[in-house]
């Protein structure tokens, strides 16, 4: 086959592939890319975040709420109501009985304050303030019921 004359309209016999003048597209697309891992991967880490700090709040405020239901019962000399917050390791070394005649015999709670929990030693410090004006702090020490998953008094020192 004869090549084409030279000269104005001649074209190639194949096109020419396009070219792109700069990578302008191809790192726009890594970018989106990298930014969207970057949106997955964090809302993961902040979820993984929120799940924790909302245990340690939920530890927190049950630890709390147990202990000045405990000491509420023993303010009002309910005794019976104080044990039923008591885990079930404390009820197997003390009976109901054996727990009234023993806080019976002690000085009364007249008044007291709830301190913080410590989520990692589950202890929650109490200043109380026995009938008579004595003080004192009590260190109480919680557990998690494991039939409920809240939590429940397990000594107190």
């Amino acid at each position: 086959m004869p090549a084409p004359p030279q000269g104005p309209g001649v074209a190639p016999p194949f096109a020419a592939p396009p070219t792109e003048g700069s990578r302008k597209r191809l790192w726009l697309g890594l970018g989106v890319g990298a930014l969207a891992l970057l949106i997955c991967c964090g809302g993961g880490g902040a979820a993984a975040v929120g799940l924790v700090v909302s245990n340690v709040q939920a530890i927190e405020e049950q630890g709390q709420a147990v202990t000045d239901d405990y000491y509420r019962a023993l303010v009002d000399k309910q005794y019976g109501k104080a044990y039923e917050k008591l885990c079930d390791d404390a009820r197997r070394r003390e009976s109901r009985g054996e727990f009234t005649r023993r806080i019976a015999e002690e000085p009364a709670v007249a008044s007291y304050r709830v301190g913080d929990v410590d989520p990692q030693t589950l202890t929650v410090p109490v200043d109380v303030t026995f009938n008579g004006g004595g003080r004192g702090t009590q260190q109480v020490t919680l557990a998690a019921d494991q039939q409920t998953g809240g939590m429940e008094v397990c000594g107190v020192s």
